[in-house]
This record gives structure tokens, sequence and C-alpha cells, in this order.
């Protein structure tokens, strides 16, 4: 009987001091507790002179893409890791990266992110930033890190610069984590595409795969790697440079504004 009312106490004590552990490094410290707000001029100085899909929106799309910004960042946490000096600015830009590929679906949000941690550089496939190689620039959790987003402070930026490319990492990981939302990173976003789109989607899919394989198509070659990069790189394109993609690929960018802005939303 003492032996039982020893082991009791021992497992009310273990309990308690993984409580405490619990409690000062996560609702403890702040950045763990709770997302932040801005003020929406500061948004919308921001989206003005960094975000050229907000520009072309118009007045009355400017105003609800603002509310959208601001809701990522009331509910999602952005945290800084392993040294980065993230800044308002950058809040505002992961937020629009994550509004911009959802803007014309109006009652969808990411119920699979909590928190995006933004780490200064690049990083490899075990979240070392210091690694020979580390050439990771984004990545959507998986396992211990589910519902967590990692992105390089350094290619967020990028990725709105005053003269961008095609590419956009944090674009790209947000269009993973939607594809991610019906349980599969496959390509196909089941949740946004409507079911006659499948077929005619997949078959552009594999023909640009192969494409890019015999070095045919000028869509960058990691497009190619799997379905679930193509359709983050392809959609980085579509949201980066439409009026080319059109002009290149015009099957390809039909399909995908069908996809993205479709007529009933």
């Amino acid at each position: 009987m003492a032996d039982n009312k020893i082991w009791t106490l021992c497992v009310i004590i273990l309990a308690g001091a993984l409580l405490i552990w619990y409690v000062f490094k996560y609702v403890g410290n702040k950045k763990y507790r709770k997302a932040q707000s801005l003020d929406g001029s500061f948004i919308q100085t921001i989206l003005q002179q960094k975000v050229a899909f907000y520009r072309q929106l118009d007045a009355e799309e400017q105003e609800q893409f603002i509310k959208r910004v601001a809701y990522f960042l009331a509910t999602t946490i952005i945290s800084p890791e392993k040294g980065a000096q993230v800044t308002n600015e950058d809040r505002v830009l992961v937020a629009a990266s994550a509004t911009i590929p959802l803007f014309h679906f109006r009652h969808w949000s990411y119920e699979n992110l909590d928190e995006v941690l933004i780490y200064p550089g690049t990083f490899n496939e075990k979240y070392d930033t210091d690694a020979p190689d580390r050439l990771v620039l984004g990545m959507v959790g998986d396992g211990v890190m589910n519902r967590k987003m990692i992105l390089s402070l350094a290619s967020l930026r990028a990725g709105f610069s005053a003269h961008p490319s095609a590419g956009n990492t944090a674009i790209h990981e947000f269009v993973h984590l939607i594809d991610k939302a019906d349980g599969d990173i496959d390509g196909v976003p089941n949740y946004l595409i409507p079911d006659e789109l499948v077929r005619p989607w997949l078959k552009e899919m594999h023909k640009t795969m192969e494409a890019i394989r015999k070095d045919r198509s000028d869509i960058r070659d990691y497009a190619a790697t799997n379905e679930a990069e193509f359709l983050a790189v392809v959609s980085e394109y579509f949201f980066q440079k439409p009026k080319q993609l059109e002009q290149d690929h015009p099957e390809l960018y039909e399909l995908l504004n069908e996809i993205y802005t479709p007529s009933n939303t």
C-alpha cells in the first residue's frame, strides 16, 4: 500500500513538472500564445508597395483583401526562429501570400495551419540552417511539425521584390497547404478544383511535366519533380506573371484560372 502511495505521488510530481515546463515554454512566451493584429492602414501601405496582385484589384476587392490579410494575422502565429529579424512588413507579406491563392474563395481558410516559422535563410530537411546541404527555401511541416510551415525570410522578401521572377516561395508553400487539406499532397486540390476539371487538369499536368523533362518547356525543372511540385510551381507562375503564362501556356493558364477564379464562390 505504501509503495502505491509513493508511486502515485511520483506520478503527480512528474505531471506537475511537465505542466510547469509547458506553461513556461509555450504559454509564458508571447510568440507562442497569440497571433498579432496590425493596423489596416499599415497593411494597405505594404500591400500597395509590395504586392502586385493587390494593386490589380478594384477598390472593393482591395478592401476585402486587406480584411483577409488582417484575419490571417489575427489567427495565425508568425514566429521568427534561429535569429531571423522579422518585421511587421514581413508578416504582412506572409499573410498576403496566404491570401492570394484563396482570395476568390470567401469561405475557405487555412484550418490546417497554426504557425508560420521564419528562418533567416535556407535550411535542410532536418531544419538545420548551418548544414552544407541547406537548400530548402520553404516547407509544410509533418509529424511533430504538423500544422506548421517554415519559410526562409530571404526568399519571402525576394518573392515580393521590385522585380520579382515567376517564383514566390511563400505562395508555393501555401499552395502545398491547400493541396494537403484533402489529406493528400498530390497536385489535385480537391477542395478547390471542380470534379469536371480533374481529368483535363491531370492530362495537361502530365503533358507539361513530360515537356519539362525533355527540355521543351520554359517552366523550371523543379515542376517535373512530381504532381504536387508541379501544382505549386505553376501556381507561383500564375500569380506572379499571369500574362506571360497566358501567352506561353494558354491551356495551362485557362485551367489554373478556372481552379483559382471559379465563377461561383
